[in-house]
């Protein structure tokens, strides 16, 4: 929801810059050592292998069986086909990678690779005056309706994405509103693509790729591809929608040229995350993604069939198991007692009980049948700070809240459980393995409670603060640090910074006031409700005004060694202006530490507010959203541990906890929270992709914000600029170089702190190959199928003999 006197925020895109779609489920010290001013990054980059192995049965296609169905589940059926749509989702992207070329596609490293089903060649040729890439195509390509698949396609998509019409309701046009010219080569198979501008991420163009009967007028494009589509060209067809079942059917394409599917057709059914295991057990599904829990079950099931402790056996696990013999004896005498009441009551929840039991039960033996195939997710979950208004737009606080966090603990809390690699991510940009990636964490700093407390006090958050009565005129909290609506948090604070106050005195010393309470659970309040004891986020908290506490040197020392550490990665490998003028003005010497302001008591009294931390008797108080909903145990878990990290800190947090419809829309993009978890994908094109998600936001004439998906409200001109260069050299080395460059500004900003690489896990039937946990890589649709039995193996070596 919008802030009371602050600027109202939009998730728009600004013309001529794309939204593209992502989906959404994620510092200093004192005194720097000089190890970490030399610059940002560890010297982990992309020439190393992912960080998990794809798991999906691979097996040769002479080792899979012709025909079958594979019922494969999604979380709802999609509300349109048309993937460049705004509500296009996950269910859309799957039938799109099954009934529509995809010219480039990502291999088990997030690397784009041709596909030569569609592709002969494509390639750069012409770099000047103007780049162009001429694509071959194969010459075998058709549509199902037999028309060869052509420029004339090309140039219809390139005249809808281009959002140069704007009857065109178009989703993202990233890389389409460069293209100056398509043109047929010397026949239809050929086609010339010139661009006006120069564009690095070229391969991400025409994938998927729509007939023109679909890009070839509005109407067409905005509702005619809605629910159904008038050609396709994939392994397989798109066959029926059936909203009632609940399902897409999807069947082998006869005029498929390439490697026949082997499967007869795919069934995709609408089960949401929660109705998974029911589904599973009860034989309604081959193939399903499924959370830690459900995985638990499967593993449970297996190890107990495996012991021969399936069939009417009660497991030793699941409900009423964990249940003391003391606890059932006593159940059995009240439901047998004399008191008729109470005994028939016993009796109903006994018989609940145990048919809960017997529930479970028969589930287990149908989860035996599965096993669980699990890599890592190319996407990351981080902790987002909004730094729009309120304490967080402080670069000193958000950095506080991240040297407080140990990221490490965190990944290993998710993903060391279930026997996978707990590193977390070095970069928001790329994932170990991708070319672009490096650990460019070191721009941020590691867990380090001390220098957090320390942050905290350069910036006025002191032990006792919330006491604090403020001067005459000051205003205090949140609106101490209240930006200016013009500028986004990274800017202000580089700012403040350079302010020098002029009646500094000495210092009283810091006191240790770690707090061990203040969690405040709103969980069943209303979204938008505060607590007494925390600060108004925007114009409706408190007020400050002129007596703000200056920084100390140190904290301008800090913030120069950061901007440098990030400059010493642009090109040049020097710092930047602004880092050299703040360097100049407080030159390196030693000095003691951070201090609060002056004339700051010790508490009296050992009371939740003397506790915690205050400034100008506001205490620091910051509200953390989580969602709600069944399959967010996990983002629970660790929301818990950052609770307390932070705590040890003195930064309290109020927890609300929201259901998952409202926790996106109601909270995330309006900006209506201080910290959330959720995640972002990665991409194999990061200079298009991720430019939205750190844009620098910008104010519009209307009074709104315009943060496109920057819903961290935390950027910078310098890391708009580097994702432009990025974007528009044709050299890939530099490209990624300037990518890292970008990364390392990002870490600084602080306004997203990556935490650990998202589990996938999915739930498979053991004889179906070529399926599972793909990692980075896209599906090879026409490959999945049923693994033969090793007789008929057997037969065809001896036929071939």
């Amino acid at each position: 929801m919008s802030q009371v006197g602050a600027p109202r925020e939009r998730t728009c895109s600004r013309s001529p810059r794309s939204r593209t779609l992502r989906s959404v489920a994620t510092l200093g010290s004192a005194v720097l050592a000089l190890a970490v001013l030399a610059g940002c990054s560890s010297g982990d980059t992309g020439d190393e292998s992912p960080a998990a192995a794809q798991d999906n049965a691979p097996a040769a296609r002479d080792r899979v069986a012709d025909g079958g169905t594979l019922r494969w589940a999604v979380d709802a059926l999609p509300t349109t086909l048309n993937a460049f749509q705004a509500d296009a989702d996950g269910a859309t992207a799957r039938i799109a990678g099954a009934v529509l070329p995809a010219l480039h596609t990502l291999d088990e490293r997030g690397r784009p690779r041709l596909n030569p089903d569609y592709l002969e060649s494509a390639e750069v040729i012409e770099t000047e005056p103007k780049q162009v890439v001429l694509y071959k195509l194969n010459q075998q390509a058709v549509w199902s309706d037999g028309r060869e698949i052509g420029a004339p396609d090309f140039v219809a998509q390139w005249r809808a994405l281009s959002g140069r019409d704007t009857a065109y309701w178009t989703a993202r046009n990233a890389g389409y509103e460069r293209i100056e010219k398509i043109e047929r080569g010397k026949d239809d198979l050929e086609v010339r693509v010139t661009f006006g501008k120069p564009y690095a991420d070229w391969r991400s163009l025409f994938t998927p790729l729509y007939p023109k009967e679909v890009m070839g007028s509005p109407n067409a494009f905005n509702d005619g591809a809605r629910a159904s589509l008038k050609a396709t060209a994939g392994p397989f067809l798109l066959k029926t929608v059936d909203q009632k079942a609940g399902t897409v059917t999807l069947t082998r394409n006869p005029r498929w040229w390439g490697q026949n599917a082997k499967l007869d057709t795919v069934v995709l059914t609408a089960v949401p995350r929660a109705d998974r295991a029911t589904a599973l057990a009860a034989g309604k599904l081959d193939l399903a993604e499924i959370d830690r829990a459900v995985a638990e079950r499967i593993a449970l099931a297996n190890r107990d069939a495996r012991a021969g402790q399936s069939g009417g056996q009660a497991p030793a696990h699941g409900p009423g198991a964990a249940a003391a013999p003391a606890t059932a004896l006593k159940s059995w005498a009240l439901a047998y007692g004399s008191d008729g009441d109470k005994a028939e009551e016993v009796r109903a929840a006994r018989e609940k009980n145990q048919q809960a039991v017997a529930r479970y039960a028969a589930e287990q033996n149908g989860l035996a049948r599965f096993v669980v195939r699990k890599s890592l997710e190319p996407a990351y979950t981080q902790l987002s700070l909004n730094g729009e208004s309120g304490p967080l737009a402080d670069e000193r606080v958000r950095r506080a809240v991240a040297r407080a966090i140990d990221r490490q603990e965190l990944a290993e809390t998710v993903l060391k459980p279930l026997g996978l690699p707990a590193r977390p991510p070095g970069s928001h940009l790329a994932l170990a393995g991708q070319a672009a990636y490096a650990d460019s964490s070191d721009a941020l700093g590691s867990q380090d409670t001390k220098e957090a407390r320390a942050l905290l006090a350069d910036a006025g958050w002191v032990p006792g603060g919330a006491l604090q009565k403020p001067a005459a005129g000051t205003k205090a909290g949140s609106e101490a640090t209240k930006k200016d609506p013009r500028k986004p948090a990274a800017d202000q604070g580089a700012e403040k910074e350079t302010e020098k106050k002029t009646d500094e005195k000495p210092p009283a010393k810091e006191a240790d006031a770690a707090s061990d309470d203040g969690l405040y659970i709103v969980g069943d309040d209303k979204p938008g409700e505060r607590g007494a004891t925390g600060p108004l986020i925007g114009a409706g908290g408190p007020e400050n005004g002129t007596n703000i506490l200056a920084p100390a040197p140190v904290a301008a020392l800090q913030s120069a060694a950061l901007l440098r550490q990030a400059a010493a990665l642009d090109t040049g490998g020097g710092a930047g202006p602004q880092a050299r003028s703040q360097l100049q003005a407080h030159p390196a010497q030693p000095v003691a530490g951070a201090y609060a302001p002056r004339g700051t008591a010790a508490p009296a009294a050992a009371d939740g507010a003397a506790k915690g931390l205050g400034k100008d008797g506001k205490a620091l108080s910051l509200r953390f959203v989580l969602p709600s909903g069944p399959g967010s145990e996990s983002l629970r878990a660790v929301g818990d541990r950052i609770v307390r990290m932070l705590d040890a800190v003195g930064i309290r947090t109020e927890v609300t906890k929201v259901s998952d419809e409202s926790f996106f829309k109601d909270h995330i993009a309006s900006g209506d929270y201080d910290l959330a978890l959720y995640s972002w994908p990665a991409t194999a094109f990061p200079a298009t992709d991720a430019r939205p998600i750190y844009a620098k936001p910008e104010p519009a004439s209307d009074g709104s914000l315009l943060v496109e998906q920057n819903y961290s409200r935390v950027g910078t001109d310098r890391i708009d600029q580097l994702f432009d260069q990025a974007a528009a050299t044709l050299d890939e080395e530099e490209a990624r170089d300037l990518v890292r460059q970008a990364d390392a500004r990002i870490w600084a900003a602080a306004g997203s702190i990556p935490l650990y690489q998202r589990p996938q896990l999915v739930a498979v039937r053991p004889e179906i190959v070529n399926a599972g946990a793909w990692g980075f890589a896209a599906p090879r649709y026409q490959d999945i199928g049923f693994k033969k039995p090793e007789s008929a193996q057997g037969a065809e070596r001896n036929t071939r003999k």
